[in-house]
This record gives structure tokens, C-alpha cells and sequence, in this order.
């Protein structure tokens, strides 16, 4: 919830959607793999707790946070994108994931910039960052013409 409501965003092949309970088992499982090693991980099922719930909690505090990434045509869950902030983001920090299998079909570019254009234009934003782990890839960022990256 946004401070003025639900808020859903659709693309062409995506529904962008406010995480629920039932997102969590995927969640926890990416952040106990080496897949999470590029945010800190792998996590323990408390921390990953701890992280899903500052993702849904951001939206109550900032008007901003996570969004669950679906596939439009048939509802699977393919990742998440999200705009953190608080006392560990020192600036509005644009992430994303996709889980295992899902890579390469560009639902992470769809999603996150569909997420930055309602960012700009709903909450007048001046600004976003990405902090992206040596290892990781930096396509997604450089190719959509993001001002800032942060190699972490």
C-alpha cells in the first residue's frame, strides 16, 4: 500500500504487484542461495523475514517499495523489482531479481523500468540509483541510459 493506496503497474508482458505472504517460500529460497551473494547473502530465514517485510513496510513509510514481478498471461512470480530507502540506502536505490529460470528474457529491464517511470512521474523522484555488485551484470542499467551506477 502507498500512502494513497493499493498500486498495481502493467507492462506489455508483465503485472508489477504489492508483495503478499504467498511470495515469500521464493523469496526465502533466492535469498538462502548464492544468488543473493551480490546483496549481501546468502540470508538466513530470519533475515530474509526481516527483508521481505522492510520491502512491504518501505511503502507505509516512503510511498515506495517492492513490487512482485508477474507474468501477465499467466500469474507465475518471476522475481521482484523494487525502490529502497531508509537508514541502510543512503539515496532511493532502484533494485531488482529474477529467479532462477527466468533470466534473459528482459522481465527485469520491462519491470524496472516500468517501476522508474511511475517513480519519475507519480512521485517526482529527481533521482535513483543501482547498486550493482562487481560480479553482476550491467547491461540493464548502462543500455537504458540510468545516470548513476554504483559498482558496490
Amino acid at each position: 500500500m502507498t500512502k494513497t493506496g493499493a498500486i498495481s503497474i502493467r507492462t506489455e508482458r508483465l503485472a508489477l504487484r504489492l508483495p503478499d505472504i504467498g511470495d515469500f517460500e521464493a523469496y526465502a529460497r533466492l535469498m538462502a542461495s548464492p544468488r543473493s551473494a551480490g546483496m549481501g547473502g546468502p540470508f538466513d530465514l530470519r533475515a530474509a523475514w526481516g527483508m521481505f517485510c522492510h520491502d512491504i513496510a518501505l511503502w507505509q513509510f516512503f510511498g515506495h517499495g517492492a513490487l512482485m514481478i508477474d507474468l501477465a498471461e499467466t500469474g507465475e512470480c518471476v522475481g521482484q523489482v523494487g525502490i529502497n530507502h531508509g537508514p541502510l540506502f543512503p539515496e532511493k536505490e532502484l533494485g531488482w531479481f529474477v529467479y532462477e529460470g527466468h533470466e534473459g528474457r528482459g522481465y527485469a529491464t520491462e519491470a524496472a523500468l516500468a517501476l522508474r517511470g511511475w517513480a519519475f512521474e507519480t512521485l517526482k523522484l529527481p533521482s535513483l540509483v543501482s547498486y550493482i555488485a562487481p560480479a553482476m551484470s550491467l547491461p540493464l542499467p548502462l543500455q537504458n541510459g540510468w545516470a548513476r551506477v554504483l559498482i558496490a
